[in-house]
């Protein structure tokens, strides 16, 4: 059994290469490997299923010899940061970014996570549920309902769309819902973030998450123990960054001699990779040490570290009104590709 393809997600686009065999096709002087793209649809001991643009493609599990994740088709012409529709760019984007529990309505995923994150505590609303639209919203706040939350979904369409535009967010807002601020989704090329890192000092890249990180991370926000670890390291794979003073860096940066000998990091950030894309996400910066370029100096250096691990593609998410954020994401190449709104239902009362 191909450990590769045990990995991979099912409903993921995929390429998967396997040998030949004389009942396959392969002859002498012939090609001995071929190549299967597209969403993975099954997959058991003895055979994996692709769905390529030509129909379906069975492959036996002991012919595989390499597969990976790839991003989803580009749905329009245009660079490649732009050429997703905004349902595949949800479907990359969902899990990036973990949860304490996924559960799946229809095509609808539902995540929860005892409230920690919005994103990990929200229904991507991609596809159809399997319900009349009525009925799903129903199920979706029973299933949140059982865990002590309220139902919230993040809403997504083109920049500057409006929730009561799309049918869901009508009936949300005739339910009562409320609309939360806008999230802008930005979209670039790792190569391109790369090229633009400004630098600065050493940034450690680990896929392991240990205290010092965790502790940085959670000085940055209220967490709930039982969910941090499993949101953070919910991905199929996952790379954590940090910058932490230390020798000339302490000097560059002004930092008193306690402070310099201490190992908690002035700087942290996240990818979650998924789906042939990076997602960057958990940046955050000693607010004693901001404007001095470490964020865009850990961003550059994460998009390096994927662009090195094969992923060509980066995702964020931006609230519409970070003016600093988005200047300084922008500066390093990243475009507005979309953006979504929380839906959030009601308390009851």
């Amino acid at each position: 059994m191909s450990d590769a393809v045990a990995a991979l997600p099912l409903g993921s686009r995929v390429v998967v290469r396997a040998r030949l065999d004389a009942s396959e096709g392969a002859r002498a002087g012939g090609p001995t490997m071929t190549d299967a793209v597209g969403v993975l649809s099954e997959r058991d001991e003895r055979y994996v299923v692709v769905l390529t643009s030509r129909g379906p493609v069975r492959i036996s599990r002991h012919l595989v010899v390499a597969a990976k994740e790839v991003p989803p088709k580009p749905s329009r012409r245009g660079a490649a940061h732009l050429a997703i529709s905004v349902e595949n760019l949800q479907r990359v984007a969902a899990p990036a970014w973990g949860a304490v529990e996924r559960e799946r309505l229809g095509e609808w995923e539902l995540r929860a996570s005892y409230g920690f994150t919005q994103r990990g505590n929200s229904v991507v609303p991609v596809g159809e549920p399997g319900l009349p639209l009525a009925d799903a919203v129903v199920r979706v706040e029973q299933w949140y309902a059982a865990r002590g939350l309220p139902a919230k979904f993040a809403l997504a369409g083109p920049d500057g769309f409006s929730p009561e535009q799309d049918p869901l967010g009508a009936l949300l807002l005739q339910r009562g819902y409320r609309t939360g601020s806008v999230t802008l989704t930005l979209t670039g090329t790792t190569a391109t973030v790369a090229a633009e890192d400004p630098g600065g000092p050493p940034v450690v890249t680990q896929e392991e998450l240990d205290a010092v990180w965790l502790d940085a991370y959670s000085g940055t926000r209220t967490v709930v123990p039982a969910a941090v670890e499993s949101v953070l390291l919910g991905s199929p794979r996952v790379v954590f960054g940090s910058i932490t003073p230390g020798g000339g860096l302490s000097q560059r940066l002004g930092l008193r001699r306690a402070d310099a000998a201490g190992t908690r990091p002035i700087a942290v950030g996240r990818l979650g990779v998924a789906g042939g894309w990076a997602g960057l996400g958990a940046v955050w910066t000693d607010p004693a040490f901001r404007g001095r370029g470490l964020a865009a100096h850990l961003t550059a250096r994460l998009a390096a570290t994927a662009l090195d691990k094969g992923i060509h593609l980066i995702h964020l998410q931006v609230e519409h009104d970070n003016e600093a954020a988005l200047r300084l994401y922008r500066r390093l190449g990243f475009l507005t590709h979309s953006s979504y709104a929380y839906l959030t239902q009601p308390a009851p009362g």
